[in-house]
This record gives structure tokens, C-alpha cells and sequence, in this order.
């Protein structure tokens, strides 16, 4: 075989949760008492929960402390998460025939443990053969880290592993790796490049044409 596993980025990519993520962000900015638009997110879009929390306190000076700031950001994802869910457009199909195909799936995102677990349980946890969380690696996207791990536990090689994203962080972590990227631009624009494809969604997107990135041996 020549595509041996399929990675997944989870915001942005598998669920549309970056506009729930700008307005909680907005809300505890408020709180803060700092400004917060889509020029701000943009910033931060794709990166770890502690860098998304000290860009935060610099933009607004405040001095509560992170641990705080993480909190409510966090709680009040838990909160709306479930009953807001929106899975990405061709998401599930996808999922779907990868599952048929007999191809093994990874989830790997910048999110931590807790929160990822409401959006995975949402999503069905049956589809991912294994799921790398944010605060489960020494370093973030765009650091490879994540998919490196990822494609060791799953016994694959990076250069036979797809990755889906939709952040300019998560791209770079994923090239990083070695993998073939295929990104879906979600917030921030990305452009084409030879080591990757850029597709303005999943609907369509097959199996097949995944395994025709990847070089045959």
C-alpha cells in the first residue's frame, strides 16, 4: 500500500468550531478588558491553549493569571461545544470510506485532552484508530511533534501519511513531519505549494484521490 494512514486536524478541518472559538475568545477578552476581532484569532488560529492565553494577556495587559484565563476559556467551550457541533462538509463521508477501505484515521490537534473528547465523542470515537491531544506532546504545531507521534504509534511511515488541515500552524507541522498535506483553508488564506494541495472543502474528496498524492514505491 502505498497511503498508509489518514491524518485529520480536528478545528477548522473535521468541525467548524473556529467562529464558536472567536466569540468565547471575545467573551473573555472582554472579561480581560482587551480588544478581540478576526485579525487577533487569525494570530493564534492552529496554536497550543497556553500561546493562544499569553497572546491574550499581552494584548490586554492584564495580569490575571493563565491558569484563570484557561479556564473559562475552556469551560465555556465545554459548554456550547455539544449542542453546537457542526461537522466540516465531507467530513463524514470521508471518515466513512476510509473506515470501508480499511485505511487507518489519526486525529491530531492543537486542543487539549478534555475539550477534544467532547467534539471526538460528538464525532463518533469509532472512526480514529488512535487521537493526539495538545497538552499530550512537549511541543505544538507548528512543531512536527504531533504528527510525528502520531504516525509512530501508528507504525506508519510520514512520507505514506495524508494529513488534512486547515491552518497556515497546522500545515507547517505536518510538512514538518514529512507527510503529504492536503489543506482546506477554514480562517486564514493558504497558498498552493508543491508539498501540498489546497481544496476549498472535503466534499468530493475521496480515498483514492488521497492515495494518488502519495509517491509509489
Amino acid at each position: 500500500m502505498t497511503l498508509q494512514a489518514i491524518l485529520f486536524d480536528l478545528d477548522g478541518t473535521l468541525i467548524n468550531s473556529e467562529p464558536l472559538w472567536l466569540a468565547v475568545e471575545h467573551e473573555v477578552m472582554e472579561w480581560l478588558g482587551g480588544p478581540w476581532d478576526v485579525e487577533h484569532q487569525n494570530a493564534v488560529v492552529g496554536g497550543a491553549l497556553w500561546s493562544t492565553i499569553d497572546y491574550m494577556l499581552a494584548l490586554s495587559g492584564s495580569r490575571v493569571p493563565p491558569e484563570a484565563v484557561a479556564e473559562r476559556l475552556l469551560g465555556r467551550m465545554a459548554e456550547l461545544l455539544p449542542t453546537e457541533l457542526a461537522v466540516m462538509p465531507g467530513a463524514k463521508e470521508l471518515l466513512t470510506e476510509a473506515a470501508a477501505e480499511g485505511i487507518p484515521v489519526g486525529l491530531v490537534t492543537s486542543t487539549v485532552r478534555a475539550l477534544a473528547d467532547v467534539a471526538i465523542d460528538a464525532l463518533g470515537r469509532h472512526h480514529f484508530a488512535l487521537t493526539v491531544a495538545g497538552d499530550e506532546v512537549e511541543n505544538t504545531k507548528p512543531h512536527p511533534e504531533p504528527y510525528l507521534k502520531a504516525v509512530r504509534l501508528l507504525g506508519a511511515e510520514p512520507s505514506r501519511c495524508v494529513v488534512l488541515e486547515d491552518s497556515p500552524t497546522g500545515v507547517k507541522a505536518a510538512e514538518a513531519a514529512g507527510c503529504t498535506v492536503v489543506a482546506i483553508p477554514c480562517v486564514v488564506p493558504i497558498d498552493h505549494a508543491p508539498t501540498r494541495m489546497v481544496l476549498p472543502s472535503m466534499e468530493g474528496l475521496t480515498v483514492e484521490r488521497l492515495r494518488s498524492l502519495v509517491p509509489r514505491l
